[in-house]
């Protein structure tokens, strides 16, 4: 599902930790309805770049989504404008259940016969989160909590997810699943920012990617033309 409307325009981006330049300008957008994934090696600055999008860490250079600038925008407000950020490690509460995680992330709503709609639709795609919804989510498998962590999102009413390492830890057949589930979600009208060291399942399903060395872009595409690239191949999709 792609449009060829950007709803996500960065430019000349930067972030640094101390003398370290993790993102070092990079200039890419996304399309409304597209998913588009990020690879590269451990360092190469992916997750930096999302937390700058969803406003955690500072940056120079910039970043609008849906045409409003987001410099300086407080992090809750970037989710209530429509992005909603999946962390690498998931950022579940353990000591609260499967149901008070996903009410935390409809504080910001009003609108609740849609809430109760994006409930249903949370289950309807997570069945297990459904059969655990009073379970502590702690007590979660790394699958289930993962599940969780995306229909948290889901039920911020974002139009945009950021995902990090959605794949991380889980077994191969969760790992289908959930690649499975990212693109229901995208057919349902999400557009979806991948950063993933599954190179192969997210170039498969993904519209365009970008690949990063060392915080700066090295090579673009369509999901197809990056799979048949030979560097791409030998580097990240094992020879």
């Amino acid at each position: 599902m792609t449009t060829s409307e950007k709803i996500l325009a960065v430019s000349h981006l930067k972030v640094s930790y101390d003398s370290i330049h993790a993102v070092d300008d990079i200039t890419f957008d996304v399309g409304r309805g597209e998913i588009v994934t990020l690879i590269g090696a451990n360092g190469a600055g992916k997750s930096s770049i999302l937390r700058a999008i969803s406003g955690v860490i500072p940056y120079s250079g910039s970043i609008t989504y849906s045409g409003k600038d987001l410099k300086n925008i407080d992090a809750d407000k970037i989710v209530a404008a429509g992005i909603a950020h999946v962390p690498e490690g998931r950022g579940i509460f353990g000591n609260l259940t499967v149901m008070e995680n996903l009410k935390l992330a409809t504080w910001q709503r009003k609108d609740k016969e849609k809430m109760k709609k994006d409930f249903e639709n949370v289950f309807s795609l997570f069945p297990r989160l459904k059969e655990r919804r009073k379970q502590q989510s702690g007590m979660l498998s790394g699958g289930e909590q993962q599940m969780l962590a995306v229909g948290r999102a889901l039920m911020s009413d974002a139009q945009m997810l950021l995902l990090d390492e959605p794949s991380m830890g889980l077994s191969p057949v969760l790992v289908r699943d959930i690649f499975k589930i990212i693109q229901d979600i995208n057919a349902a009208g999400k557009t979806i920012l991948l950063v993933e060291q599954n190179a192969n399942m997210s170039l498969h399903i993904a519209s365009r990617g970008y690949v990063l060395e060392t915080g700066r872009i090295v090579l673009s595409g369509t999901g197809r033309e990056l799979t048949g690239n030979p560097r791409i191949k030998e580097a990240y999709l094992g020879g």
